[in-house]
């Protein structure tokens, strides 16, 4: 990834990754930001000893040319400094390419020229977005838990989560997406050391993860793709909010893991999708995204709903859920209210989180999504 300053003179046109160090060796320019065009030579000991007449010369011939030549304007001294100033970071310049910076999660700033070709995709949720964008065609790589769209499943895998470099270099991406909470800091230091641009998200609020589509589509220059995209989103998630956010407000347990019994708080965006779903998250309270909560605290809270993620591969499975029955006294437990939902839809802050949200609002407000409301209750 090229960290560049804030105030770096100039406009940068290239990314520092395989067709980046190509480009700047074809223009004449080396990595140590040397530029071969400049005609600028270094000579030996044994060269300018050969005659001081020659030197002499040259010095005299410098300082009339210094002397006759008439002053430049200041416009063409800025723009001479300009290019100097470009020749120092190695990079060179072309006025008629504008580069976009993108600011990942972790605040580091990535430079691109042009829209990428090669990606690699470190989690299900990246994978989603790309596809969903029109940008399959663009993927080189996937995890093995890239399970959709189907498509999906015929790319390259790599080796589980945590890919060795050599197997990314292989691949010659010029993009590397990776969730925060995923790619291993040893890794991400390896893809900087050898400059593959790696580009880190990080979903903590539902808005975030729109904003990641928008993003990831103007990386692409499919901005127009990604705004439709989150806008459709955003209609869905606001016509959940009108039918449920005016109804009574079951409390709620989110089961994120069993052993130990952990759940989501409100730094968490499936914190969110309970409240926009028109529930009352029993952890709002807490102040962890991902809180681990005690039994007898649970059985304090008293949840009116218990929601398990479920699927294949991950999930809550079917045993973990059957204990909790033994607890009678759980409202929850007590009026049959053991929801299940498609963890693929809601632990991944992807495309299709709507179609979680939406499933979370059928299981606690049924009566919302039927023609029936509270207000027409007797």
């Amino acid at each position: 990834m090229n960290h560049e300053p804030e105030d770096l003179p100039g406009e940068l046109t290239d990314v520092p990754s395989w067709p980046g160090e190509l480009a700047r060796m074809s223009c004449g320019c080396n990595p140590q930001g040397l530029c071969k065009a400049l005609g600028i030579f270094y000579l030996g000991s044994d060269v300018l000893s050969t005659s001081r007449w020659v030197g002499f010369l040259l010095g005299a011939g410098v300082l009339l040319a210094m002397w006759s030549a008439p002053a430049a304007p200041d416009d063409e001294i800025s723009n001479m400094k300009r290019r100097q100033q470009g020749i120092l970071t190695g990079m060179p310049f072309m006025a008629n390419i504008t580069p976009r910076t993108f600011v990942d999660a972790l605040g580091r700033k990535l430079f691109l020229a042009k829209a990428p070709s090669r990606v690699v995709s470190m989690a299900p949720n990246v994978t989603e977005m790309l596809f969903a964008l029109g940008l399959e065609e663009k993927v080189v790589a996937v995890t093995p838990f890239c399970d959709y769209p189907p498509e999906a499943q015929s790319k390259t895998h790599l080796g589980g989560t945590n890919p060795s470099i050599e197997q990314i270099l292989a691949l010659k991406p010029d993009l590397v997406l990776a969730p925060q909470d995923i790619i291993q800091q040893s890794l991400l230091q390896n893809l900087d050391r050898v400059k593959v641009p790696t580009f880190v998200l990080q979903a903590a609020q539902l808005e975030d993860v729109l904003a990641q589509i928008q993003t990831v589509a103007r990386m692409f220059d499919r901005s127009k793709a990604g705004d439709e995209l989150a806008a459709t989103i955003r209609q869905r998630i606001a016509v959940v909010k009108e039918r449920t956010q005016s109804l009574a407000h079951p409390r709620v347990l989110y089961v994120l893991n069993t052993d130990p019994l952990q759940t989501v708080g409100p730094g968490s965006f499936i914190h969110q999708l309970i409240e926009a779903a028109g529930g009352a998250n029993i952890a709002a309270g807490t102040s962890t995204a991902y809180p681990r909560f005690a039994l007898e605290e649970v059985l304090a809270r008293d949840p009116e709903l218990i929601v398990f993620p479920v699927g294949t591969a991950e999930g809550i499975p079917e045993e973990e859920q059957r204990q909790w029955r033994r607890w009678s006294s759980l409202s929850a437990v007590k009026y049959n209210r053991l929801v299940l939902v498609p963890s693929v839809l809601v632990d991944r802050p992807g495309p299709r989180i709507v179609e979680g949200l939406e499933l979370l609002a059928k299981a606690i407000h049924p009566e919302a999504f039927t023609g029936e409301s509270q207000k027409e209750k007797p």
